[in-house]
């Protein structure tokens, strides 16, 4: 059983083609990182992943199961979901905009309050910031509640659309911390969307480079790291775009 595999999928957006037969399963448990340049078809990849985009060709199996787009909302129940910009609502306050799934779901007040404790305290957000707003929040704290949205209904996929692009360099290494002791105190099968190698190679245990709506390599970073060793992180990029498929 695996939680993500994609069947040769492909996608067009007019004479556009952002996936082009595309086939990959996610290891249970490991974070992925995709990386490649702008337009690669990184984000309509993961966008395959939680049902927000159909395929013109090819089938989503999540769970053992192909996709029912009929049933999305439960499907989603099961998937946590966090973007550049975190999407936090602006008229809710961090409390609601963390437990507002739960709610929906009908969870019990206690049970909110436990999993509302548990995320404060691995993101570092305090007890106190819960009644503020994300426009009192600084931008890594926004990006520290998208993450306890994400989480909060203790999903069984994450996915990470490029969440902390527009970070300051300081708060991304304290937030990269607080991802890696989340996933090591709850362990799920992880994507991550980024255009940065050097953060794919500190937060990934397998690496998918895209190119033109295709994969061009999918590899352990273990792997990597013991073929390439002494590169830089963008020359190791560089390298791998440069050798094409593997």
């Amino acid at each position: 059983m695996t939680d993500i595999t994609l069947e040769a999928i492909s996608k067009r957006y007019d004479s556009v083609v952002a996936l082009n037969n595309v086939s990959i399963t996610f290891a249970r448990g490991h974070i992925t990182a995709i990386v490649g340049k702008s337009g690669c078809g990184k984000s309509s990849l993961i966008k395959m992943c939680n049902g927000l985009s159909r395929p013109d060709t090819g089938r989503v199996v999540l769970f053992d199961r192909e996709i029912d787009y009929g049933e999305l909302p439960s499907i989603r129940a099961r998937i946590g979901y966090a973007l550049q910009g975190t999407g936090l609502f602006p008229h809710l306050t961090i409390q609601d905009n963390i437990t507002l799934l739960a709610r929906i779901k009908k969870w019990s007040a206690g049970d909110i309050e436990r999993r509302v404790g548990q995320l404060l305290a691995l993101m570092q957000l305090q007890v106190s910031q819960l009644t503020q707003y994300p426009h009192e929040l600084s931008g890594g704290q926004q990006q520290r509640v998208g993450l306890c949205r994400a989480m909060m209904l203790k999903p069984e996929i994450l996915l990470l659309d490029e969440p902390f692009a527009a970070i300051d360099p300081l708060t991304r290494m304290d937030i990269h911390q607080q991802l890696l002791e989340l996933h090591q105190s709850e362990p799920i099968t992880t994507i991550l969307v980024t255009h940065d190698m050097q953060e794919a190679l500190l937060l990934a245990d397998d690496i998918v480079v895209m190119d033109s709506g295709q994969i061009i390599h999918h590899v352990s970073k273990h792997r990597l790291l013991e073929n390439y060793a002494g590169l830089e992180p963008n020359q190791l990029l560089l390298s791998l775009m440069s050798e094409g498929v593997s």
